[in-house]
This record gives C-alpha cells, structure tokens and sequence, in this order.
C-alpha cells in the first residue's frame, strides 16, 4: 500500500492539472458510478487525507478514492483514453486527464459528508494543519493502548495518517525500537511522532522513500527488504518476520543488535 507521501504528490499533481477547470470528461468505470456525469462542473481542489484523495469539483460534490494496493494516478494532455481495462475513472478537461488505474476505491458523495469517508483518520502527517498540537494528539491516541506492538500501532491510520511498512520499518531502526515493543514501554513516542513528519516532508516531493540520505540504488533503505542483508550501522544480519496490522499481516525488518528485544518473533 502506498505511502502518504505517494498520496500526497498524486494529490498535488491532480490539483495542479484539474484544479480551476471545468470537466469535459467524467467516466467512472465502477457498475454503481456508472451514471454518475461530472461534465461542465469546476474542480475546486484536489487534496490528500492520510492515504485517501478527495477531489473536490462546484455543486459540493466530492470524487474520493483510495489507492489501495495496485492504484496510481496518471496525469496525461488530454486526447484519446487508453484501452486498459484497469482504468477505473477518467477526469477530464480540455487540456488535461487523470486516468485512476487499479483504484481500490471510488465513490462519489457530497463534500459535506467527507468526514464519513475520512473522519476516522488520526492526525495527518501531510496534512496542512501539523504543527505541535497535532503531533500531540498522535502521541495520545498511540498511547491508547499501550500493550500493543509499536510496530502494528504505527500502521493504524486511525491514530496518526500516513505511515505504511516501508517508513514504519525505518521509523522504527532510527529511533532503536524493536518492531515488537509495547507501545507503553516506548521511551520516546513524540520524537519518534516527529521523527515520522520529517521523513514523509522530506521525500513528498519526489519518487521513492529515502531515509539514509542516500540516493543511488540500493542504499535509500536501512533495513526495510533487507532482510538476511549487514545492518548498514553496525553489521549484524536484517532480521524480517509477519506483523499483525489493521489491514491484515505485513513483513517487518528490523536490525537485531540496533534494535535489541529479549522475546523477537521466529525470523529470518
């Protein structure tokens, strides 16, 4: 599942193209959205929450989806829309379109209503309304439970919006936190809140998750799909294993020496 710093730069991207124009073309490639005709409507905005787009178009109507797994959007000069069947909604105007492909989710409500599509979401580390008080909140809602794992509490949108298993590894190697710790025993949860902010900053603008600062091929990562690899600090093997998360199990790294736990899981 992409990052929210993915979704971020989709967002922007779409805005930039769509954004103060009226639609020549709406086509949702979805049997309930079927019917649905934006033509002749003006995109207001384009804009992420977390993980979710919400495209913002006159007549308080919204178009929000989700990439999923598989979902990207393609940002094209307007002409003749490609036969791919994966293409799940077109936005259109005379000099651009936005092509959804693989969408895991589509749907169309009324602006108004967007918190039922999005009002669960925890802080969002992207979102334009950051600064201490939401860092904050983030730390209280992580603090919630504090016998889960950090490493499945950092997956949960619902406490703070943003983080998939890529950062959540790194995250977690630079701070020197087992991907198993209670969340309780966490030395540190607002640097490590601060910490996760800094990293999807720094890489929203661009293609690709870097955290090492290192940009040729192959060093952008720490530990994350390294696994049975030297720690790139202190030479011991990248030890990975399944991790419970909100939307089902995800392959964790860790560096064992950097990231000391006295009960780790049965690993690589």
């Amino acid at each position: 599942m992409p990052e929210g710093d993915v979704v971020w730069l989709a967002a922007r991207r779409l805005h930039e193209a769509l954004a103060g124009r009226p639609l020549s073309r709406s086509d949702f490639r979805v049997p309930r959205l079927a019917t649905s005709d934006l033509r002749g409507r003006t995109v207001l905005c384009a804009m992420s929450r977390g993980k979710h787009v919400l495209v913002r178009v006159e007549g308080g109507l919204t178009v929000h989806t989700h990439l999923l797994m598989e979902g990207r959007w393609q940002i094209r000069r307007a002409g003749p829309v490609p036969h791919d069947h994966r293409i799940r909604l077109v936005l259109a105007n005379a000099e651009w379109q936005a092509l959804g492909y693989s969408l895991g989710l589509v749907e169309l409500l009324r602006t108004a209503d967007e918190d039922k599509a999005v009002g669960h979401l925890g802080p969002d580390l992207l979102g334009p309304g950051w600064g201490d008080g939401q860092a904050a909140e983030a730390v209280l809602r992580l603090r919630e439970r504090p016998g889960r794992a950090i490493g499945e509490a950092l997956l949960d949108q619902s406490l703070l919006a943003g983080i998939g298993n890529v950062y959540k590894a790194e995250i977690l190697f630079l701070r020197g936190v087992h991907p198993w710790t209670p969340v309780g025993e966490v030395a540190d949860l607002p640097a490590m809140v601060g910490l996760a902010h800094r990293l999807l900053e720094a890489n929203k603008e661009r293609h690709g998750h870097i955290t090492t600062g290192d940009r040729r091929r192959g060093r952008e990562h720490w530990v994350y799909g390294r696994a049975g690899q030297p720690c790139r600090r202190c030479g011991a093997r990248v030890h990975r294993a399944a991790q419970t998360s909100d939307v089902g199990d995800r392959t964790t790294y860790w560096c064992p020496r950097c990231q000391p736990s006295p009960e780790a899981p049965e690993s690589l």
